[in-house]
């Protein structure tokens, strides 16, 4: 599966770094609106000028401090986000909260869909082994669950991809990281009580940050435990 070729809806909304560019890198899931765990997480990785900080999407919506997380996340360029699912529902214009502010919804359209780099890709939702790259429109790459399942029974799309580029994602909550040689798992649910999770790339290991409080109740069947490599 290439990292290169998208479909002509996606490609505009394609994100190509140079990995090598950056000294630390971080990839981090979900955080809807949690701007308190957000900060606390930050102040752990201690960035420096050039490092990088690389968000799974879902920034915001269910959590106590959306337009915080979106000010700190707009307001410095070492951190870079891809879109959502809960972004594209306020682009579209299904979800207006009323938090929402001039500005805000032209921030989501300029969200990347996917950024990659040689031999790494982050979208949101996660991408169909059964097709080639090309044929996943950008709803598919911001929903992707269980592509010829049932949403949380599974089969997770990640059970079966054994693609080049290994795909860091979110959407999915986890009560622990997905961690696959092909797939990175980090919607460990922060908004929901679970951890605020980020991935260092560099150094192949995990930090989680728990929340103070549970903002948004969640059924136990909706969240995952992901599998184990033998």
């Amino acid at each position: 599966m290439s990292t290169h070729t998208f479909h002509d809806a996606v490609a505009p909304h394609h994100r190509r770094i140079d990995i090598d560019a950056y000294d630390d890198v971080y990839v981090v899931g979900d955080v809807h609106g949690c701007r308190a765990e957000l900060d606390r997480l930050l102040d752990r990785l201690a960035l420096g000028p050039s490092d990088l900080v690389l968000f799974v999407g879902d920034l915001v919506r269910k959590g106590p401090d959306n337009t915080g997380v979106v000010d700190r996340v707009r307001g410095d360029d070492r951190l870079v986000s891809v879109r959502g699912n809960n972004e594209q529902k306020i682009i579209e214009g299904r979800k207006d909260p009323d938090w929402l502010r001039p500005g805000d919804r032209e921030f989501f359209e300029s969200l990347p869909v996917v950024v990659t780099w040689d031999g790494g890709m982050v979208v949101h939702g996660g991408v169909d082994p059964t097709r080639p790259l090309a044929d996943h429109a950008i709803d598919d790459l911001l929903n992707m669950r269980s592509p010829n399942g049932d949403g949380y029974d599974g089969p997770f799309w990640y059970e079966a991809y054994e693609g080049d580029a290994r795909v860091f994602f979110g959407h999915t909550v986890h009560d622990e990281p997905v961690d696959l040689d092909s797939a990175v798992g980090l919607d460990t649910g922060c908004v929901y009580g679970g951890s605020l999770t980020a991935y260092d790339l560099r150094d192949d290991s995990y930090l989680a940050i728990r929340p103070s409080e549970v903002h948004e109740d969640r059924s136990a069947s909706k969240v995952v435990t992901p599998p184990t490599v033998a």
